[in-house]
């Protein structure tokens, strides 16, 4: 009776056991889970008003920009994610909000310098690799003369996903990882050459099929694109 009493008293303690630690798994899980989920559908504050603003100077985003992630913020975001091929789930975490240009200290594993050299080397890798190294770096120069100039988006992001800029945004190649090439080139023009003295625009004459395009001021050709102002 007692060995009886004591084995219902084993097993009593060990269901507890097991209990608490399936609990504790759980909760320490989804608290994990949701320190990624950074804003999303009913969150409110600066960071989702970044978001909206962003948004909806790209095109994306219709709605008033109120700082509350609500259901056309979060259409928003899943077309911006669809877009330059992110996981589409409608939630602004670190990725997404690392290609929009906006860094917490929870979104960016590093300096935003770190990513901008990240991701303008992505660009000058799907745009120019191929063309002679002057003339990756020119293309990142550009990218950063945008950034300066009041016509364009204020950051790196801002400025490579703004819609309709790159056609390498729109066909994926913007997810190419890119070679010591383009980062290098990315970084000197980070650290300030600009081969291309101040342009703005560049293109390729051989396959550009836009007028305007010509009427913009030349500056300088170097490899295959024609730089302009």
């Amino acid at each position: 009776m007692k060995k009886q009493r004591r084995k219902q008293k084993i097993l009593a303690i060990f269901n507890i056991i097991i209990v608490f630690t399936i609990f504790l798994f759980y909760n320490v899980s989804f608290r994990t889970n949701e320190s990624f989920a950074l804003s999303k559908y009913g969150s409110s504050g600066s960071e989702v008003t970044q978001i909206q603003t962003k948004l909806k100077r790209w095109g994306y985003y219709n709605g008033n920009i109120d700082g509350i992630y609500g259901s056309k913020t979060v259409a928003a975001v899943r077309s911006f994610q669809s877009k330059n091929g992110l996981t589409v789930d409608g939630i602004a975490g670190p990725k997404t909000l690392q290609a929009m240009g906006i860094y917490t200290s929870s979104s960016s594993g590093g300096t935003a310098s770190n990513n901008d050299l990240n991701l303008l080397a992505h660009l000058i890798y799907a745009e120019a690799r191929g063309e002679p190294y002057t003339g990756q770096v020119a293309v990142g120069a550009v990218v950063l003369n945008r950034v300066k100039s009041s016509s364009f988006p204020n950051s790196v992001a801002g400025v490579i996903y703004q819609r309709g800029a790159f056609d390498v945004v729109s066909d994926g190649q913007i997810n190419y990882s890119p070679n010591s090439t383009a980062i290098n080139a990315a970084r000197d023009a980070l650290n300030g050459w600009d081969p291309t003295y101040g342009c703005i625009y560049y293109f390729n004459p051989n396959t550009a099929t836009s007028k305007w395009i010509w009427s913009r001021p030349y500056v300088i050709t170097i490899g295959s694109h024609r730089f302009c102002r």
